[in-house]
């Protein structure tokens, strides 16, 4: 079925959307990284236990995983920008909603901030594959913008809150203003949909499973989280059982956050190029196991010798993967649509994967009383995801039977 006729892309327009999908991508993370900061003024307020409080940082993983195949399915009703728009009006709501008074509404309205962030996840990358012809470099600055929405919200959650005297409810709803200029800087591009409507073929996303080139993605894009959210979640943690002080552990985390801006800046870019060559992605996956390799066995063997070089390493590593990943699901599809519904697969099986790595990781270390065999584990798991990746990055696309 043909696909939706792209808007013009004067110079101006897509300068305009290009402000637009980094505006987006860097509230893609802030609501929901910034709750680790305030856990302990959190708890003291509202008496959450450890474990309870544990589940405000997992929950958006879970959500991220759940809400993914809707939004392919949001996309065909209503188009691709409509339905940004609208996961952006639901990320402020969200964040609305944790200001009130009962626990009960902070856990929900995390869960509809992680549900809308999900459906931006999957159908930002797809409006990008529709609005430039060559999307490498953008998925690039897009993957990027993500990094540095993190590390702004790792940073500066505590001394905004300070600075405003607003407490742990007013840090949070200092990011939901960040959504409502989101939202105005998005709705000039966003369009009516109606012609994303007029040209969506039927058919749902699980379907494109029957495809062996959709499940390489999805495998590598859920071995690639792993590594993120695994050692993401105990890296501190890892370094201070090693020797370090817990100020430089922490420090250590922030050099793998901007190294992971680098790889998630190069990783896109590097493959749009590759792919105007005509010539797969083979290449990046070999960097960005080589990375992951050399990082993984540094701290194996010799945490507190060389950390800043091999959580450098594994922070470009982290970026570069993860950014590959979702380009891959780009590049390997069709059109927009089926981008959507490639992205919403990968991203539902990847992220409810990925939110099992700090439960093992962490399982492991207790009954080692050492981080040997959880880091051990991440390596073996580069294997599968080695052979994903080789296939997924192959210069070839879902065939046109997979949209129906």
């Amino acid at each position: 079925m043909r696909t939706a006729p792209a808007p013009t892309r004067t110079r101006g327009r897509l300068l305009l959307v290009l402000v637009a999908v980094v505006v987006v991508a860097l509230n893609q993370r802030p609501a929901l990284v910034g709750v680790a900061p305030l856990l302990g003024d959190l708890r003291a307020d509202t008496g959450l236990s450890s474990a309870l409080a544990g589940l405000l940082t997992a929950l958006p993983v879970l959500c991220f995983g759940a809400f993914a195949p809707v939004a392919p399915q949001l996309a065909r009703r209503v188009g691709l920008g409509t339905a940004v728009a609208a996961s952006l009006v639901l990320l402020g709501a969200g964040t609305a909603l944790r200001l009130l008074p009962p626990v009960t509404a902070l856990y929900a309205g995390t869960v509809v901030a992680g549900g809308a962030i999900a459906v931006a996840n999957v159908l930002v990358p797809a409006y990008v594959k529709r609005e430039f012809a060559e999307p490498g470099l953008v998925m690039g600055v897009y993957s990027a913008a993500l990094n540095v929405g993190a590390a702004l919200a790792a940073g500066l959650t505590v001394p905004l809150g300070l600075a405003l005297g607003w407490g742990w409810r007013g840090s949070l709803a200092a990011w939901g203003l960040l959504a409502v200029l989101a939202l105005a800087v998005w709705l000039p591009v966003a369009g009516t949909g109606r012609a994303d409507r007029a040209a969506a073929p039927p058919g749902t996303a699980w379907g494109l499973l029957r495809h062996a080139l959709a499940w390489r993605v999805t495998l590598f894009l859920g071995m690639q989280s792993i590594q993120f959210y695994g050692l993401s979640a105990w890296l501190p943690t890892l370094l201070v059982d090693a020797g370090l002080e817990l100020a430089d552990a922490g420090l250590m985390l922030a050099v793998a956050t901007v190294t992971g801006a680098v790889g998630a800046f190069l990783g896109p870019t590097l493959a749009g190029r590759l792919q105007v060559r005509g010539r797969g992605q083979r290449p990046l996956v070999g960097v960005v196991l080589a990375c992951y390799l050399a990082g993984l066995t540094g701290l194996l063997l010799a945490p507190a010798s060389a950390t800043v070089v091999w959580v450098a390493v594994f922070g470009v590593a982290q970026g570069g993967g993860f950014a590959l990943g979702l380009t891959l699901v780009v590049l390997r599809s069709a059109t927009p649509l089926t981008a959507a519904r490639m992205g919403g697969v990968a991203q539902c099986l990847g992220y409810l994967v990925a939110a099992t790595g700090p439960v093992v990781l962490g399982a492991l270390h207790d009954l080692t009383g050492g981080w040997a065999w959880s880091i051990g584990l991440l390596l073996v798991l580069l294997v599968p995801m080695a052979w994903a990746g080789w296939g997924a990055a192959r210069a070839v696309v879902l065939p046109e039977a997979a949209r129906a």
